[in-house]
């Protein structure tokens, strides 16, 4: 159990010195050197997690989505146990995702890094489609879900509704990063309001129970 611990702790070890290179000089600063340098090992610790860069960068992909999940899953399931109706959740979760403070900017330097990357590199590629299925999927059992408890109609595409939103979340990111000025965290917050209000149309009857 605990070389299997050092073996991880090592990985995110990695993960944390790529999302730091990306985060504050891009992707052309990520070499197998630069990366050992910051995260305090040795080029031949790092090839022997890593034998490829593109391993490496998939590692830190991984572990940059995979955090940012842990927190939004969180925050939703604190604010369905506090009783919200799951509009209000999904828009929490939403906008937990937007570059609207400086870590979370961060966060989506290093996620548009990857999905630019990620045209010439088909490993990324199938990664960053599988992570997006995946948020897809999320989305659509919260509108299944809303069905279910009225808030929903019943004839409602969840994969068509999911679908929507996820492009309209990535498209506020892009636009919110790269001119803050114009995408405010108001603005931003209303677009993603307004189109949940549109899927999200009646009463929550569970909650009104």
């Amino acid at each position: 159990m605990a070389r299997t611990a050092d073996h991880e702790a090592r990985r995110r070890q990695v993960a944390a010195a790529v999302e730091q290179l990306v985060a504050t000089e891009g992707f052309g600063a990520v070499t197998v050197a630069r990366t050992a340098t910051a995260a305090g090992i040795s080029v031949g610790l790092v090839q022997h997690y890593f034998p490829t860069k593109d391993d490496m960068l998939l590692n830190a992909f991984t572990h940059v989505r995979g955090r940012i999940e842990e927190r939004v899953l969180a925050d939703a399931d604190r604010a369905d146990k506090a009783g919200a109706r799951i509009e209000d959740i999904l828009l929490g979760v939403l906008v937990e995702l937007l570059p609207l403070d400086e870590r979370r900017r961060r966060e989506c330097r290093v996620e548009l890094a990857f999905t630019g990357r990620a045209v010439d590199n088909p490993r990324l590629a199938d990664a960053l489609g599988r992570s997006n299925a995946q948020v897809r999927g999320r989305l659509a059992q919260a509108v299944h879900n809303g069905k279910e408890c009225g808030e929903v109609l019943p004839d409602v595409d969840e994969a068509a509704a999911a679908a929507r939103l996820l492009a309209m979340l990535d498209g506020l990111k892009l636009h919110a990063y790269s001119d803050p000025a114009a995408i405010t965290p108001a603005a931003a917050r209303a677009a993603l309001a307004e189109q949940l209000s549109r899927v999200f149309t009646g009463p929550c009857h569970h909650r009104a129970g």
